[in-house]
């Protein structure tokens, strides 16, 4: 799902037009005829955890909408002033509760289709008590057996999960840059 067009200018509130602007740029961009701003549409961050207590991996069930009542890791939208990994941290607090230690990079998933990357960290559970936020119906810990893999809410969370439990059978994790398209 493409976000909507800008339809107006944020500094003055003019309509804006898609033109190719006047400083060489090769792509149509909103385009103030008024104060002459170009308005740019970049991807956004989504930024989170794969959490990790023994051979379990903690999953969040989605209070919200999109995909409402699905399992994911806990991650969402990157705020600004705020570093991946930091994201990642919030993010994995305010949906699960969980208190963890931040780990390594884990991997970085292109989806140009709607305009979104979405990067994990590992993280390693220190309890397994969550008090987990509004946004999650229950947070839960998941042996590989166990992933409820047709109720996974994104294929973005699926495939790095996947990707996570290879590794894990080899004794290494790499980092796993890869595109859904």
């Amino acid at each position: 799902m493409h976000r909507p067009p800008i339809k107006h200018c944020k500094n003055c509130g003019t309509a804006v037009v898609y033109r190719l602007p006047d400083d060489g740029d090769t792509k149509h961009r909103a385009v103030c005829p008024t104060c002459q701003t170009v308005h740019y549409e970049n991807p956004l961050n989504v930024v989170g955890t794969i959490p990790i207590l023994g051979d379990k991996v903690l999953l969040c069930k989605r209070n919200i909408e999109p995909r409402w009542g699905k399992w994911t890791l806990p991650a969402g939208f990157m705020e600004l002033n705020e570093t991946v990994s930091e994201g990642a941290a919030r993010e994995t607090l305010e949906e699960s509760g969980a208190q963890f230690e931040m780990g390594e990079f884990f991997s970085m998933v292109n989806i140009p289709r709607v305009g979104q990357v979405h990067l994990f960290y590992r993280a390693q559970l220190l309890s397994d008590q969550f008090n987990p936020g509004f946004e999650t119906l229950e947070a839960r810990l998941f042996a590989e057996h166990e992933i409820p893999w047709d109720e996974i809410a994104f294929r973005t969370v699926g495939e790095t999960l996947k990707r996570f439990f290879t590794d894990r059978r080899q004794g290494r994790y790499a980092i796993h840059v890869f595109d859904i398209v």
